[in-house]
């Protein structure tokens, strides 16, 4: 069986010794970039390597980009085949914020080609929770072959978000708190507010009272209100930095609503052009 969206505590536990399954470690602080790979170095999920959202997920940071720019296909292929990511490979990724930070690995793994790879649901949390088992202990790995195949399709630009802004051409959801969608708080970027027209759906409504991902029946059912008729090819996700956003396209993925796409760049390059609009307020 292939994990494409989310996997539990439960059914990782059995593959931990298994070469076809290669877990990710992917704990960040956006306040504090070093915190997790202290955190990894401390204990992790047996086997599991770790990823930085800054060294390894992301580009080097330019005066037009994104606060986390894509990283170049080649170079993350490399570090892929280095970890011992195959084609075959069950990949599964975690961190200690729900999703929020490990799901840009399951979002550049899915542009690469490679289907395989799921969110542990509930993190490092519910793991621990659940009595299993972490260790300081570093993996030992053997390099295998991984093949990017990226998929131009899966993301879009801020050209394409300009040409689409009042054709009706597509959704686009904003990940980020209503406070910073709103414009009433913003501690990361040096604008505060939203494209006009996006729509503000925070990541962590993707989520259940115990901080798992709601039901796929329950997610179904929110994001069809949420598009309102709207085609899920035509949705666009977005955030601060193209990072928190890929929780939701996890949860649209596993609602079964397939198809949309994320602007990588988000607001934090939507700012760097002063020519391009910015709204304030709820809507």
């Amino acid at each position: 069986m292939k994990f494409t969206s989310l996997v539990s505590a439960e059914q990782l536990a059995p593959h931990l010794n298994d070469p076809d399954w290669i877990v990710f470690d992917c704990r960040f602080t956006l306040t504090d970039p070093d915190s997790g790979y202290r955190a990894y170095l401390a204990g992790h999920i047996p086997g599991a390597r770790y990823a930085h959202l800054n060294d390894d997920l992301s580009a080097e940071v330019t005066a037009t980009s994104g606060r986390h720019p894509l990283p170049d296909a080649a170079m993350l292929a490399k570090k892929l085949s280095a970890w011992g990511v195959g084609s075959n490979t069950q990949v599964v990724v975690y961190d200690d914020s729900f999703g929020a930070m490990a799901g840009r690995m399951w979002w550049l793994l899915r542009w690469l080609g490679h289907d395989a790879v799921a969110l542990l649901d509930g993190g490092i949390q519910r793991w621990t929770k659940l009595k299993q088992p972490l260790t300081p202990d570093l993996p030992v790995i053997a390099a295998a072959t991984f093949e990017a195949r990226p998929i131009k399709e899966m993301w879009v630009d801020a050209e394409c978000i300009e040409k689409a802004m009042g054709s009706n051409e597509c959704l686009i959801i904003d990940a980020r708190s209503e406070e910073r969608f709103s414009g009433e708080r913003e501690p990361l970027d040096k604008v505060a507010g939203h494209i006009p027209g996006s729509v503000n759906f925070p990541f962590d409504d993707n989520l259940d009272i115990d901080s798992t991902f709601m039901s796929a029946e329950d997610l179904r059912a929110t994001y069809l209100d949420l598009l309102d008729g709207v085609d899920p090819s035509r949705v666009v996700h977005m955030c601060g930095s193209g990072v928190t956003a890929c929780h939701s396209l996890i949860a649209m993925e596993h609602a079964g609503l397939k198809g949309a796409r994320l602007y990588p760049g988000s607001w934090s390059e939507w700012i760097t052009d002063s020519s391009r609009p910015v709204e304030t307020g709820d809507e």
